[in-house]
């Protein structure tokens, strides 16, 4: 390991390596056991489910299973065993089998020692979580505990699998500092384990509350808590964790102290009592999950190969089986044009109601239907229902509906799961508003479902004869993929909110005068930029899924140029959030001596790879006695660079010139940094707005506006000051103070 912190560069890189891994690897003891039970005519659900409860890859890709295949979860309980029992055995074979099996032979065999101790770790930490929510007052469901502690450090596991050199040194450095893994993650990855499980369960969908655990339980979980209560999560698998290192039952691969903080058991109604009580039976707990899993088993490679060969005898009898299905999704894929027509003709920037129309339009003449009505359930608990009816002249209407008092608009059958049902049963409150009549044993009712949330519901004359099941398994993969652009016009609404709420904590902050580093305007930044990931990351993930997918599919070049506008666009806006969340609450900085004409030489190098240019027109001038600065310098160096590219920005078509002088201040407590351009300058109102978030002079669509703003932000951070000064068609002079001391 480089001893030396690693550039800007390296951060993203690490996550471009980490998001590419589809799933985690198990070890081959836990391999033999569940092929075991597969190779059984009736495998047994139960010891099934034990080994996947027990074992995080497994976990992890059930939960994501559950995602892919549109079943909900009980918000307040996900649990593996509940996610088990709606799925059927065929899908969790093919899931399970598609896992691969962790390296364990020949010099990979140290490797597979910490892996194991790493995933006994995880168990206890498991069974800790959730002795911890059987007795603490605070309300958070113990399954649910168990399963945010057994993937708490899925980031780890990815990394030993992903970069196994790299995490090697790193927790051989944590074992030599007895330091905790998360700082040395920090110095040579530009990031820890924490952030990079956030990321790895958002792309597998995991639920948000075990994401939250995932994520937080390395913060100030108590602080935290007292704003976002659903944080709680994180609070019970910190204490989980602690407790686990304390007992010394498995490896961490963090080797600092393990104090098991009496804030968080006080935050949690603990006592003292209760907690040495679940440290006397946590060690029988985990020997028995271990058990589950085929720790204990003499010679786990030997028996895993010799089951493999048994398994992969048995598998070459269902090929003819999984060809037969192939064909099938083959001529499924015929109805996936339905949702691609409805993709390249959407324009983003229409409301909700303008998309459904243009959907019940295609959708009458692609099935070729009688007529169609078309509602919106959103907002939630509206008195009103926006629709689209659609008659046998194919002319579009919308129309406003009263929502019904008695009853959900949308059916409780289909609320959550696709099923096509008979309107009549259920709608009758919509027949008697619309001035259009329906044949009532024709009509049909689906539902709109994004996330497993219903959003809409469509019904519609069915005017030629099918198969019920035939016809679901058509419009199932169209409804959901028109749903996700719904519900992401839906969620643009929401951002404009958002939007909406960040210009009034940006006039609170000029009217009273305050930093925008305070705590309070922070919180809200960071609680609105939660808000807006919420609303906006599920279907925005669904949408750049489902366009990817139909690309795969599609021959016409034009139309795959469009579908990944859609993917691109979609994952912008995932940048955005980031951005937003990235600027509210920044890492802390970690401040060191550094030569100030390092620090300058650095950023320019930077700045040259953001603009792509071999060579720029920046001149540096460092003054006698301007030596160090006590500053984080990374950061600092990625501030001056955003200030740099600014100034190349103000010139039309060159490179330069920028100034760069360096002066003492204030007997050599600071030290003044001038940058200069003489490009197109601001006026007054434009240099007050500049270092705002999202605030930018170029034209919509050209920058986000965050790069000042970031700029501003990490200078505070390490206790110095940025002001900028500028004239239009003068030039610009951004003056920056940096601390010695």
């Amino acid at each position: 390991m480089p001893e030396e912190p690693t550039d800007a560069t390296v951060a993203p890189q690490v996550e471009l390596v980490i998001r590419r891994l589809d799933s985690l690897s198990i070890l081959p003891c836990v391999a033999a056991q569940f092929l075991s039970l597969l190779l059984e005519a009736q495998p047994s659900m139960a010891d099934l489910a034990d080994i996947i409860e027990s074992e995080p890859a497994l976990s992890a890709k059930i939960f994501s299973l559950m995602h892919e295949q549109g079943l909900s979860l009980a918000d307040e309980k996900p649990s593996i065993r509940q996610a088990l029992d709606k799925l059927p055995l065929h899908l969790i074979r093919g899931t399970v089998l598609s896992v691969k099996a962790y390296p364990a032979f020949g010099q990979d065999s140290i490797r597979a020692s910490f892996r194991t101790q790493l995933t006994t770790h995880c168990l206890a930490v498991a069974c800790c979580a959730k002795d911890i929510a059987e007795v603490t007052s605070v309300n958070i469901d113990s399954e649910l505990a168990y399963s945010a502690g057994l993937l708490h450090d899925i980031g780890k596991l990815a990394l030993d699998e992903a970069m196994p050199r790299s995490f090697s040194g790193i927790i051989e450095q944590a074992k030599s500092q007895l330091a905790c893994s998360c700082s040395i993650e920090q110095k040579h990855l530009g990031l820890d384990h924490t952030i990079l499980g956030k990321r790895l369960a958002a792309k597998w969908h995991l639920p948000n509350k075990i994401a939250l655990g995932i994520w937080l339980h390395h913060s100030d979980t108590k602080a935290i808590s007292q704003s976002i209560p659903e944080a709680r999560i994180a609070q019970i698998v910190q204490l989980a964790d602690l407790t686990a290192r304390q007992c010394n039952i498995g490896q961490s691969g963090s080797y600092d102290t393990a104090d098991a903080s009496g804030a968080i058991s006080q935050a949690l109604a603990i006592t003292a009592v209760q907690l040495e009580q679940i440290r006397r039976i946590l060690p029988d707990q985990v020997s028995e999950k271990c058990r589950v899993l085929g720790m204990d088993l003499p010679r786990p490679e030997s028996t895993y190969c010799d089951i493999v060969q048994t398994t992969a005898a048995q598998l070459a009898k269902k090929h003819m089986e999984l060809s037969a299905e192939n064909r099938q999704m083959q001529t499924a894929l015929s109805h996936s044009d339905f949702a691609t027509d409805f993709l390249l003709s959407i324009n983003p920037n229409s409301e909700p109601i303008d998309m459904a129309e243009n959907l019940a339009l295609r959708w009458q003449k692609f099935y070729q239907t009688g007529v169609v009505c078309l509602y919106l359930t959103q907002p939630a608990g509206s008195q009103f229902l926006q629709a689209v009816v659609v008659d046998d002249q194919s002319q579009a209407k919308t129309i406003i509906l009263n929502a019904p008092a008695e009853t959900p608009a949308v059916p409780e059958v289909i609320a959550s799961n696709f099923a096509i049902v008979k309107a009549a049963d259920y709608i009758n409150w919509l027949f008697e508003q619309l001035a259009v009549d329906f044949d009532l044993e024709q009509t049909k009712l689906v539902p709109l479902l994004s996330s497993s949330k219903a959003i809409g519901a469509i019904a519609f004359e069915l005017r030629h004869p099918v198969e019920t099941e035939h016809l679901e398994e058509n419009l199932k993969a169209a409804t959901f993929i028109a749903s996700a652009i719904l519900d992401m016009s839906f969620a643009r609404v929401g951002q404009q909110r958002f939007a909406e709420q960040l210009a009034q904590l940006l006039a609170t902050l000029k009217n009273s005068h305050l930093q925008l580093g305070s705590a309070s305007l922070l919180g809200a930044l960071a609680e609105m930029a939660g808000g807006a990931a919420h609303e906006l990351n599920n279907p925005l993930s669904v949408i750049s899924g489902r366009a990817q997918i139909l690309a795969e599919n599609e021959s016409d070049p034009e139309k795959k140029r469009m579908l990944e506008q859609i993917r691109q666009n979609a994952s912008e806006i995932s940048t955005i959030v980031d951005d937003l969340m990235t600027f509210a609450k920044p890492p802390q900085p970690r401040p060191t001596k550094t030569n100030v004409r390092q620090i300058l030489d650095e950023a320019m190098q930077l700045t040259a790879q953001k603009q792509k240019a071999e060579q720029l027109d920046i001149k540096i001038e460092v003054a006698d006695g301007v030596e160090d600065v006590l500053v984080d310098s990374a950061q600092v160096v990625s501030a001056i660079a955003n200030i740099l590219c600014n100034c190349l920005e103000s010139y039309s078509d060159e490179m330069g010139p920028i100034k760069v002088t360096t002066a003492l201040e204030n007997s050599g407590e600071f030290v003044k940094l001038q940058i200069i351009d003489t490009g197109c300058g601001m006026d007054v109102e434009t240099v007050r707005k500049a270092s705002q978030p999202f605030f930018s002079a170029k034209p919509a669509g050209r920058k986000r506006g965050m790069g000042l703003a970031h700029a501003h932000r990490i200078i505070q951070l390490n206790k110095g000051t940025l002001n900028i000064a500028s004239q239009p068609g003068s030039g610009t002079t951004v003056t920056i103070c940096l601390p010695c001391k």
